[in-house]
Formats: structure tokens, sequence, C-alpha cells
């Protein structure tokens, strides 16, 4: 060592600079891995706190979003690149630091940030976070993947389509194969089609309102929020939809509870339960499955213009809290109760009107809680299907004769759907109930692709919904 070299002083200790946009973003992908959280649920209370402190607006909630949501769609493809640049299996990188990692990865691939910033932010976050060893491993990482673009890596790490379709597909859209194989069956068709829907699961969802029938109205919800921010909905008679960054808790009626935030599908599926044709007494309504309360609320008001009932029944009690808040200041009769829709307190024939959205695999959903994706398992189906049959069945007998049952799920997916219904109807597993099919199509009317029928299937890439089911059956003895 020389005399320059001796003398040169060493490098100050720089205490690494908390960015509050990044680590709230790291905050909630923890939050998901380690609670089982949703980010839906855990990323308002996360920004309210952040807003409270003075140091966030709005173009940093923004991006806090966008870098939760958007780690959390693409985690399969960047899980895919982030393996192919390291010298380990991923299953060896510790859960933080592969947080850090694929949110860096959707920086550089998936927005607009510049590359030098994605790439020195993602190293500062990690300095805070994971310390400095850790850091540089990071930073070694997406110099990496900074050497191409989205495009580029999916060539290099997803197999070609000809040799394995399923996996192609799973690796380029960012699904599990075994979803993306449950997905094609139900859809059918080639191609095409099931490459749309994996984009539209992708895709960040409108937030839609509904306008409580009696209580608000779709004119009063686009006056409220003005040319620039509100447009009619697509198919549903009650539906608003919000701009992108609406706040829809900031609106009068949805404080008040005369108007509320739903999904189109779901909107479609109660509306369709409430008009389709009974004979004889139209009274007495059931939500057998009632939590949190979307369907229930809609269903009471539709049935407070006739003068008819509602009982809304939930399993979990703190669901049935939220039914009940959902509930409040209907202006027509209902109840809520805790019970067990597979073992009613009710006398069977009480109802002239059933819903039963049962409890399902979400598959539906996946671009409202993108995290379900990575959760579920093709297992869990099994365990879904007693419950979703024994929940069938019950409906059947509480409907009389005469009237109308809905059976619906927030799922596409054939175990689920057609086959509890067929299932049911033909007394495989239990008691059979006589019912017959009533045809679901002409109850949505102007809403194109609904198939052959009876039963209906929406879809995110058709419809701008949900991919809701419905099936609507008559009891008949």
């Amino acid at each position: 060592m020389n005399d320059q070299q001796r003398r040169r002083p060493a490098k100050p200790h720089r205490r690494p600079q908390k960015d509050p946009v990044r680590f709230l973003a790291f905050e909630a992908l923890r939050a998901v891995d380690e609670r089982d959280a949703y980010a839906n649920l855990v990323l308002p209370p996360l920004l309210k706190k952040a807003r409270a402190k003075g140091d966030f607006d709005a173009r940093d909630a923004a991006l806090a979003t966008e870098l939760v949501y958007g780690t959390l769609r693409r985690q399969g493809t960047y899980d895919a690149i982030v393996a192919a640049c390291i010298d380990r299996p991923l299953r060896e990188v510790d859960p933080p630091v592969l947080d850090v990692l694929n949110m860096g990865v959707h920086q550089l691939l998936g927005t607009r940030i510049p590359t030098h910033a994605a790439v020195s932010a993602s190293v500062e976050l990690a300095r805070v976070v994971l310390g400095e060893g850790r850091a540089k491993f990071v930073n070694a990482v997406l110099r990496k993947v900074a050497a191409d673009d989205l495009d580029g890596w999916v060539a290099r790490v997803a197999p070609s389509y000809d040799e394995d379709a399923e996996d192609h597909l799973a690796v380029v859209h960012s699904h599990p194969r075994w979803i993306v194989s449950a997905l094609w069956d139900a859809l059918g068709g080639g191609r095409a089609g099931i490459e749309d829907l994996l984009e539209a699961d992708n895709e960040r969802p409108e937030v839609t309102l509904v306008a409580r029938p009696g209580r608000s109205t779709t004119e009063e919800l686009l006056t409220a929020l003005g040319d620039e921010n509100g447009l009619p909905g697509r198919w549903s008679p009650y539906a608003v939809r919000m701009a992108e960054g609406g706040e829809p808790g900031a609106l009068g009626a949805v404080q008040e509870g005369r108007a509320g935030v739903q999904d189109e599908g779901s909107q479609l599926v109660a509306a369709a339960l409430a008009n389709a044709p009974v004979e004889g007494s139209d009274s007495r309504w059931l939500d057998g499955c009632a939590g949190p309360g979307g369907k229930a609320a809609l269903l009471a008001a539709l049935a407070a213009e006739r003068g008819a009932a509602l009982l809304a029944a939930e399993k979990q009690p703190h669901r049935a809290r939220l039914v009940e808040r959902a509930l409040v200041g209907n202006p027509g009769p209902y109840q809520v109760i805790t019970a067990d829709g597979t073992r009613p307190p009710w006398q069977p024939g009480a109802f002239d009107r059933v819903l039963m959205d049962v409890p399902c695999s979400g598959l539906g959903a996946l671009r409202r809680r993108p995290e379900s994706r990575w959760r579920r398992r093709a297992e869990d189906l099994e365990n879904f299907a007693p419950l979703q049959r024994g929940l069938l069945r019950e409906a059947l007998k509480a409907v009389r004769v005469g009237g109308i049952v809905g059976y619906a799920t927030c799922s596409p997916h054939l175990a689920e759907t057609r086959v509890v219904v067929e299932d049911v109807l033909k007394g495989r597993g239990g008691e059979r109930v006589e019912a017959e099919w009533v045809d679901a199509r002409p109850l949505m009317p102007g809403v194109p692709a609904l198939g052959d029928g009876p039963d209906v299937q929406l879809w995110p890439h058709l419809h701008g919904t949900d991919a809701m089911y419905l099936a609507l059956l008559r009891r008949t003895a």
C-alpha cells in the first residue's frame, strides 16, 4: 500500500434512506405472505395511516398500490425471471428478499420507472429492510434483469407454446398451471380465448358502484361523480363505473349505505334471481350465504319494492355483522341471522326465492385478489365439493314448490358450477329434490356471449365482470 492510499480517507458510513412508498408496499407484501392476508384488506389502512402522517399524496398512494398489485399479479413470471438470474434454487431465497426482488423486477419490466431509479430505489429498500449484504445481492440480480425487457425475458424463461401450451401460458400470464388448465376447460375453445381471459385476470378491475333501488339512483351517483369520473354500467341497470383512482367512500350515498361497491356480475346474479318468474306468492326471500352482504343488500332493496321480506343468513358471526351493516336503512322488512345453511333453522318450503352464493375457490375474482392464485391448490376443490352440494340441496328444500333457487359461485371451475348442479339434480351423494332448470339467459337482457344455457357463466374478458356463475332452478315437487 503506497502513501497516497494510506492517506485516502475512508468512505463515510451512510444510513440508508427510507422511501415511504416502497417501504409501505413492502409491508403490504409481507403481510400477504406471512399472515395470508388479502392485499385489498391490508393496503387501505396502511395508506390511510400514511396519509394521516402527511407524507403521502394521491400519486404516492397510486404508486404504492401499483407496486403491490403489480408484483402479486405477475409473481409467477417474475419468479421465473429471478430464478434465471441466480445460482441457487428459488426456494432457497428468503421470502422477504424475494418480495424486494419481485417488486424491483416489476418496476423494471412492468412500469415506466427509469431503469436507474428502479434499481437504486430497490437496493435502498433492501438496505433498510434486509441489510447491506442482501442489498448487494438484490443489486446484482436487478442489474441482470435490467439487461432485457419483459418480452425478451419471457421468450427466455417460458417454454414454447408448441412444446407445452399450459406451461407456456402459466409463465407468460403468471397463473399456476393447474388454474390455466381449469380455466381453459371451463372456457373451451382455442388459444385466443384463454389468452384473453388470462390477460384480463392481470388487469386492474374497475371500481363499480351499485345504486340500491328505492334508496339511490344511477343518476344520483353519476351526478355526484361528474362527467369525467363516472360512467354508466355496461349491463346492470343499477351499476355505475368509477374512473381510475376515485374514492367510493367519499360519496354521500355510499357513506349512508344507499349505494355500495359491487361488481357488475354480482349485481346481475341478484337481479336475475329477483326477476325470475315464480308461480303463486312472492313474499319470502332467502339469502342463505349472505356474507359479506353485497348481494343481500341489493336483494333486500328489490324485495322491499315488492313488499317482500328478506332473511339473510350467514354462518360466520363476523360476516353476519357485515351483512347487518350492509342492510342498515333498508326500507323493507328484513332479518339477519347467524345460521349454517347446511343445518338450517327454517322450515322446508318456507321461501319463494332462495339465493345460495356458495363458498368456493374464488377463481372468478383473481383480478381483484391476485394473491389467491398462489394460495389455492387443486385439492382445495375437494374440500369445497361436499359443502357446495349440501348448500344447494338445502336451498332446494327451503323453497316451496314453484319457487326459484339461484345457485351462484365466483368461480368458473366446472367442478364448482355445472357439475355440482347436475349431481344434486340427479341425487348423487345425497337426497334428491325434484327441480328443473330455468333458462337464466333472458334474465340478463342485453348481455352477450352467455353460452348455450340454461345456466350462465360471466367472464372478465367478455363482460368486464368477475367470472360469476349462475344456475336457476325451479322446485317441481
